[in-house]
């Protein structure tokens, strides 16, 4: 008892908080004081086209791996706001370091549809897309590209370049070693990256409360002395502006920014898992209500900037864009076995020009 007594008077020497960002709630009702942009419609609506697309995209994608033309593929039905709301948030000269499940901010930065399909389809030309030459390719372990975030920033800051390393992931990413070397790093020498995190609230089949005892996700930034913020991740508006605020205080000088993104994962991990083995579907059902698409849609009707006709034209659109890039992306004559030496080396070691050698010939019987 006196030992109790005699801890409780010692100083405190640090406090920490966590704010949360929300401003578009699943009742498609503003509350709070949102930007400035949350009123022009003009600026949500394009918003609005890439999360239907997005969508549109991922749907005809599953169909795809079902009947055996595409691999593997990774839906972000339910997260799209996530990825939009950040990507729009930045500058052409910015880095993208994605994760497999950002198609959505792929497609906002200008990487054509059927490039995407490339790469899910097991084509590496699907890494050398029409989007900015120096955005990263989709990274496929889990947190790796955390790192190469740093990297990127590092010389951001060395070439005094006003630009800033985007680096998304999902809550499993902060299970893992690379995450933390990463923040602490980027904080140690103040570097312009913003780490985000969509928190969907499932690491394939791990729940989040299987993977950390933290009340959230964003506290882990404070370990590594930088701010982190949560934002409703199903609310593109709320998303958008904690980008907007996390970029620009990045490209000022101010250092790394975490935003935890809560969303949740509306569909399997991928079209290799059944989700349905883990989580029991009316969980999965409930979260339908909070949906950003949805959201969105309905706070524009609202506003009276978009009608049933506006739907009917996004829904084409969609379908016709997803429908012409498949037909592309079909028709891309596959590449021959020897192309797979052609990126390795600036100039092929001679162990591997005889290999080279005999698969041409036999692509060529």
């Amino acid at each position: 008892m006196e030992q109790q007594l005699m801890d409780e008077e010692l100083p405190v020497i640090a406090r920490f908080e966590v704010r949360r960002r929300s401003y578009l709630g699943p009742d498609s009702v503003i509350r709070g004081r949102p930007p400035a942009f949350a009123a022009d419609a003009s600026l949500l609506i394009p918003l609005l086209h890439a999360m239907a697309l997005t969508r549109a995209f991922d749907l005809k994608a599953v169909a795809l791996q079902r009947t055996g033309r595409l691999g593997t593929y990774p839906v972000s039905l339910g997260e799209e706001a996530a990825s939009i709301g950040v990507a729009s948030a930045m500058r052409d000269e910015d880095v993208l370091l994605p994760s497999y499940r950002n198609t959505g901010a792929q497609i906002w930065r200008g990487v054509k549809l059927e490039e995407i399909l490339l790469f899910w389809g097991g084509d590496e030309r699907g890494s050398f897309t029409s989007g900015p030459a120096h955005d990263f390719p989709v990274c496929i372990p889990v947190a790796s590209q955390t790192t190469h975030a740093v990297g990127v920033a590092y010389a951001f800051k060395l070439r005094r370049e006003p630009r800033v390393a985007v680096c998304m992931c999902g809550d499993g990413a902060t299970s893992k070693g690379d995450m933390w070397e990463a923040m602490n790093f980027a904080n140690v020498w103040k570097l312009p990256v913003v780490f985000v995190v969509a928190n969907n609230q499932w690491a394939i089949s791990v729940p989040l409360k299987l993977q950390t005892a933290s009340e959230t996700l964003a506290q882990k930034a404070i370990a590594a002395g930088f701010e982190g913020e949560q934002v409703d991740g199903n609310d593109v508006i709320a998303v958008r502006a904690a980008a907007e605020r996390a970029i620009a205080a990045a490209r000022a000088g101010g250092g790394p920014s975490f935003i935890e993104a809560v969303t949740y994962r509306l569909s399997d991990h991928t079209t290799a898992d059944d989700a349905a083995r883990y989580r029991p579907p009316e969980d999965v059902q409930a979260r339908w209500k909070e949906e950003p698409i949805a959201r969105l849609r309905t706070y524009l009707v609202n506003m009276g900037a978009w009608g049933k006709q506006d739907e009917e034209r996004l829904s084409t659109e969609c379908q016709e864009s997803v429908e012409a890039a498949v037909a592309r992306y079909l028709a891309t004559r596959p590449r021959p076995p020897e192309s797979m030496f052609d990126h390795l080396y600036a100039e092929l070691p001679h162990a591997y020009v005889g290999q080279r050698r005999e698969l041409e010939g036999a692509s060529d019987a």
